[in-house]
């Protein structure tokens, strides 16, 4: 029996001597298709494929990590992480960390002033127009922006921005800032990531009664902003000025008596081909605004008006569509899971349950989306 034994544990050796050794972290990631979009959640980003439902990567990253920016054509993916040193507590270090788009790999990292907002929020990170500079949003203990070189690899300095939040890119290495007063302010950078100039746009909502939503959708040429009480704002630049579209409402008389508003974490999606903005919509009163959403709404930017609305079957709290010729729409229930809808018919495609712990939003892969 004793010599059966060692034979048999002899023959499991030679077996296992054959097995070729696992290679942990170097698979590649296929190039991201155009309906490939992220989830962002607590210390992940989750890649997933809208056409197939199948999870394709993760990005892991602090628990107070904002939002990530990817640079496609530097191969590259961008968040901005913050760490203590007793994990809840202790000397605190922050961090711009530099990821392989291919491997989703930590690469490099840039040291940050410990100052960065610790919220799950898209647009308090972005990549400026010449691909080389990223700006990071911080509120601890004021307000300000920090600039970040990834192309040397450095930090390229602090700029103070009492009053205004958001970070949205605009052409010429400039990004605009929505303000308390009502207003927008203007950043240009110079090539070194130095401000240059600095313009505000006169105030054009009151906070007190109808301010516009933290939440915003990116067109071809500026943003899109959305009130509270259902006001569209088209935002773009010439030169150093800001330009403000007229605004108009999305909501009829008949809409407004049946108590509609936008709500949600994530309250709108823009499809740039064709014009289309996604709102997700609830019944409620005032302050309702982080009420989860009961339908969504399609509005066309260009006739203003609605052309479409559909029900959930189950309460959404996210939205964002993704930018192929023809979109899907992507609804974050509160049950944890990423719904699939053909953008244009409304119709259900799939489900993929529990996209993360505690998914908040939904973020597409193009610039900025």
């Amino acid at each position: 029996m004793r010599v059966m034994i060692l034979v048999l544990l002899c023959l499991s050796f030679t077996a296992n001597a054959q097995v070729a050794p696992e290679t942990v972290g170097q698979e590649k990631l296929a190039a991201p298709g155009p309906g490939w979009f992220l989830v962002q959640s607590w210390t992940a980003a989750t890649l997933f494929d809208s056409e197939t439902g199948e999870m394709q990567g993760t990005v892991t990253v602090s628990p107070l990590t904002p939002a990530i920016e990817p640079n496609f054509p530097r191969k590259e993916i961008y968040a901005a992480e913050s760490f203590y040193s007793r994990g809840v507590r202790g000397e605190r270090s922050d961090v711009l960390t530099i990821f392989d788009a291919e491997n989703l790999r930590a690469i490099d990292e840039v040291a940050l002033p410990p100052k960065t907002t610790p919220l799950w929020f898209r647009n308090y990170i972005g990549l400026l127009d010449d691909e080389r500079h990223v700006a990071v949003f911080n509120m601890t203990p004021a307000q300000s922006i920090s600039i970040v070189d990834v192309v040397d690899r450095e930090f390229a300095g602090e700029i103070s921005t009492p009053g205004c939040a958001l970070i949205l890119p605009v052409a010429k290495r400039s990004f605009i800032m929505i303000c308390g007063d009502g207003s927008l302010q203007l950043i240009r950078l110079d090539e070194n990531g130095i401000e240059a100039k600095r313009t505000r746009s006169k105030s054009f909502f009151a906070v007190e009664k109808d301010a516009v939503f933290d939440q915003v959708a990116r067109t071809a040429d500026g943003w899109l902003l959305l009130s509270h009480e259902g006001l569209v704002f088209h935002v773009t630049t010439k030169g150093d000025d800001i330009q403000l579209s007229k605004p108009w409402s999305i909501l009829t008389d008949k809409d407004k008596e049946e108590t509609w508003r936008p709500g949600g974490l994530q309250i709108m999606g823009y499809h740039r081909e064709s014009g289309v903005l996604y709102v997700l919509m609830h019944k409620g009163g005032i302050d309702t605004h982080y009420e989860p959403g009961e339908e969504v709404w399609l509005i066309d930017m260009a006739r203003q008006k609605r052309i479409g609305r559909m029900a959930f079957e189950v309460p959404t709290k996210s939205i964002q569509v993704t930018q192929e010729s023809a979109p899907k729409l992507l609804a974050l229930t509160n049950e944890a899971n990423v719904e699939v809808y053909d953008g244009q018919l409304l119709r259900h495609l799939r489900t993929i349950k529990s996209a993360g712990a505690s998914p908040q939003f939904l973020q597409t892969l193009g610039r900025h989306d």
